[in-house]
């Protein structure tokens, strides 16, 4: 049987921006079996986007590819800064905010890594251990200024400054990948394409220290941008977090679900580990059917499940299809919230009312005449029930634990009215 071609398969997908020695890591491929790579990140944040998912996926089709992944979290280099994609100095953190982000990030990894193959390392653990005189004497002597000058990200942020402590950041992530290649056996490492500059560094301190003839190779992924021109993993509502507290399961669902026709294959080789043969054929199912949507429903399937678990998956299917079928009495209070996070809200007091000084006083309805209108024609449900009763008295202490009264207007035109204590 033909051994998996995994970088044929990345190509296909769109996924390769860069390679160092495409031919050399092809070569290392052919003859062993004992590939470990690994793609870092730093604890800026408690929670990664679905913008930093990107190359941690291509590290997870190595892993079903049968290869080892490492997960480097940076404690040492999050204390710093990478000064990549960004035009002025970064606010250093604490120690604490960098524990507290190391152990939330450790956690989603996990999740998403499983434990089979699989590591998690952190750099604070060597580079913590570093004097200065050890850095300048071991490190510093094998970097030219100019050429880290030169290097891209550096060069952007001349013209505005940068400091000498985000100016060494990229002898820090050299000295990471020099470390887990000597110790470890990490031959390969990915990023994002501004981390070019970075991956190459380390590579040549690799070289520098242990010979050239030394398997390390380095491999980026594309900027991902939407068919609009405009950056990925943006949602009307900021960015999309993999944490479930910043943006539910459900929001994620949606966010997958609600892609361009034109992006959504793209999406489909990058963020699914779905055959070339499934996505070949929902990509003919969106240029012959598009109004089905049937590749965007499979795309939001794949990833929140691969995020957020088939329980993650299952609540996310249950609170959409409620919203569009207008069954909503089954929900719950958190179901309620996830779905109608963004839809439009009114405020009401605890007290009955009648149902059409109800619409009016919480502004659904601009008058009397219009509710009572509304109401007689069947367009207004209160809860899930349709009303069509001009005495119906509404008490929002029935439903949802007498937090909310849920208001639809027509066929989906929904309105959260929290109920003030």
């Amino acid at each position: 049987m033909a051994k998996f071609d995994i970088l044929e398969d990345l190509k296909w997908r769109g996924a390769i921006n860069q390679e160092t020695d495409e031919e050399g890591l092809r070569k290392y491929l052919a003859e062993h079996d004992d590939l470990a790579l690994y793609c870092g990140t730093d604890p800026t944040g408690d929670s990664l986007h679905i913008g930093h998912l990107i190359p941690f996926m291509i590290l997870k089709r190595f892993q079903m590819a049968g290869y080892h992944p490492v997960i480097l979290i940076g404690g040492g280099t999050g204390s710093i800064g990478d000064p990549s994609g960004r035009k002025t100095e970064r606010v250093l953190q604490t120690a604490d905010q960098v524990k507290h982000n190391e152990e939330k990030l450790t956690a989603q990894m996990k999740k998403l890594f499983g434990t089979e193959n699989f590591e998690i390392k952190n750099n604070a653990d060597w580079l913590g251990k570093l004097n200065l005189i050890d850095f300048l004497r071991d490190y510093g002597k094998y970097f030219q200024v100019n050429n880290m000058i030169n290097k891209d990200v550096v060069a952007s942020r001349l013209e505005n400054g940068i400091s000498f402590t985000e100016f060494s950041y990229q002898i820090l992530q050299a000295i990471d990948f020099y470390h887990l290649n000597k110790e470890d056996g990490v031959q390969l490492q990915i990023g994002g394409s501004d981390q070019w500059g970075n991956i190459t560094a380390g590579i040549d301190l690799i070289h520098k220290l242990e010979g050239s003839d030394r398997p390390a190779f380095g491999l980026t992924i594309p900027l991902m941008l939407k068919a609009d021109g405009t950056k990925f993993g943006k949602s009307a509502g900021g960015a999309v977090w993999l944490d479930p507290e910043k943006t539910s399961p459900y929001e994620f669902y949606q966010f997958w679900i609600n892609q361009d026709d034109r992006d959504v294959v793209k999406y489909l080789k990058y963020f699914t580990f779905l055959s070339r043969e499934e996505i070949e054929d929902l990509a003919e199912k969106t240029e012959k059917e598009p109004w089905k949507r049937a590749a965007q429903k499979r795309l939001a399937e794949e990833v929140t499940k691969f995020v957020h678990g088939e329980d993650g998956l299952k609540e996310a299917k249950m609170i959409t299809d409620a919203l569009f079928s207008g069954d909503i009495k089954n929900l719950s209070v958190k179901q309620i919230e996830q779905g109608l996070k963004n839809a439009p809200s009114a405020v009401a007091t605890p007290d009955k009312k009648n149902i059409v000084e109800f619409l009016v006083d919480t502004k659904i309805e601009p008058s009397k005449r219009q509710a009572r209108e509304d109401v007689q024609n069947g367009a207004i449900y209160v809860n899930g029930e349709r009303e069509q009763d001009l005495e119906f008295v509404v008490d929002p202490s029935r439903e949802f634990d007498g937090k909310y009264v849920i208001i639809r207007k027509g066929k989906r035109k929904y309105t959260l009215v929290t109920i003030s204590k």
